[in-house]
Formats: structure tokens, sequence, C-alpha cells
């Protein structure tokens, strides 16, 4: 499962028991093991790359507004 943390970037979690750390090697959950599917790691990285787009324009009006 996607959540999204207070800055508002999104974590992935265990969709079997909630966990947020994960064994990269194995692709897999720590605490209970439930492997996690090719298609929501996929849909984590858009979830990942919709945030980067926004922050990274988020920055830029940042930055134009303190001049």
């Amino acid at each position: 499962m996607i959540f999204y943390n207070p800055s508002g970037a999104p974590e992935m979690a265990c969709d079997e028991c909630g966990c947020r750390w994960f064994d990269r090697i194995r692709n897999a959950c720590y605490e209970c093991g439930a492997e996690v599917p090719a298609e929501k790691t996929a849909e984590f990285e858009r979830a990942l790359e919709t945030f980067r787009q926004r922050a990274g324009g988020q920055q830029t009006q940042d930055r134009s507004s303190r001049t």
C-alpha cells in the first residue's frame, strides 16, 4: 500500500501487515516475508516520480518568489 507522509512524499507499506521495512534484495517485507509484487513496486515508482515533479516545481516557485 502507498501512503503519504506529512511532507507529501509517498511511502510504501506491506499490503499484508503494514510494515514499512523491506528487504530490497529479496523484494519482501522484513516483518512477515510477503513478496512485493512488481506492479506494486511500479505503482510506488510512479507516485515517487509524481512527487519529485511537484516538489521540483515548488522549489522553483519558492526561489523565484524570493528575488
